[in-house]
């Protein structure tokens, strides 16, 4: 194959825009800086609800589309975020977005919360093995904020990790690859409080009228939790555009934004993560791939 570059991300969402709103500025920093990017993308998103009225057609319990639109929207975002490498679980549509928890979606024909954790992991594993990152990125195990696609992806991260690495596994798939460092998106609540502080003294300002609160914000924990933090100031315009590219889900007012609830959130440049495969840093990181090898000496299995 190809020979890629030493520093290797790959990037594990439940739906197209995600990854801009949690890794935006982690993405394009590291790909700026010539890293290879590789986001996998888990559903198209088709349940998700549509913000401008012009596109309101697209919607599940209308006309429908939504997915394949999604498709475009992404493809957008990755231009704006300078990555080249991005893909869907299994292909475009291998796997329906759920819904949100409780409803009856979860449990319709091809969901990707009713999918078989393994199977639905040995489609990542032949991405782990064909690109051979050194760091993941992805959820908790709460998926930040609950959503069951969420949850299914960490689920769906960590094991293909697992199986990724073991030697007698699928070897029609690639050859064994570990993964160094694995970190889960993360806010630490200061960070949260003081943007939503500045949002609250800034809304007579904006287009937005309402503000959503600390609690609306997925992954936030104590500051205790975090590990490693990426600044993502010099990419704040690629962060902001790759989230305006997913227009029917996200209204961007540079440094704020809304989803469908119109309750207005910081747009974080500074992201926040926390280690759970790795050495844990005495002091906080500033570098995902801080301690590893690369070249010949890279950490991982061949």
């Amino acid at each position: 194959m190809t020979e890629l570059p030493d520093r290797r991300l790959l990037l594990v969402h439940a739906h197209p825009d995600d990854e801009s709103i949690n890794n935006g500025a982690t993405m394009a920093r590291y790909a700026a800086e010539g890293a290879h990017v590789t986001l996998v993308t888990c559903t198209l998103g088709e349940e998700g609800e549509v913000i401008p009225s012009e596109l309101a057609h697209l919607a599940p319990d209308r006309d429908g589309g939504l997915g394949p639109h999604r498709i475009g929207e992404l493809t957008a975002a990755m231009k704006e975020l300078g990555v080249t490498d991005h893909r869907f679980l299994g292909g475009p549509g291998r796997f329906r977005d759920s819904g949100m928890m409780g409803v009856e979606q979860n449990h319709r024909a091809g969901a990707f919360w009713s999918a078989d954790v393994d199977e639905a992991a040995e489609h990542l594993v032949q991405v782990i093995r064909e690109v051979r990152p050194q760091v993941l990125v992805t959820y908790d195990p709460h998926g930040g904020y609950g959503h069951p696609d969420h949850i299914q992806a960490h689920r769906v991260a960590m094991r293909a990790a697992e199986l990724a690495a073991e030697a007698a596994f699928r070897r029609d798939l690639g050859d064994p690859w570990a993964i160094a460092k694995i970190y889960w998106n993360r806010v630490p609540r200061p960070a949260a409080e003081d943007g939503f502080a500045r949002l609250r003294a800034t809304l007579p300002r904006l287009p937005f009228t309402e503000s959503a609160t600390v609690d609306d914000v997925p992954g936030v924990v104590d500051e205790s939790v975090i590990t490693t933090e990426i600044d993502g100031t010099a990419y704040t315009a690629a962060k902001a555009a790759a989230m305006r590219a997913h227009a029917t889900q996200i209204e961007v007012a540079e440094p704020w934004f809304v989803l469908s609830n119109q309750l207005a959130q910081p747009l974080f440049t500074t992201e926040y993560y926390e280690l759970v495969r790795g050495e844990r840093p005495e002091t906080r990181e500033t570098d995902l791939f801080a301690g590893i090898v690369t070249g010949r000496g890279e950490a991982g299995m061949r």
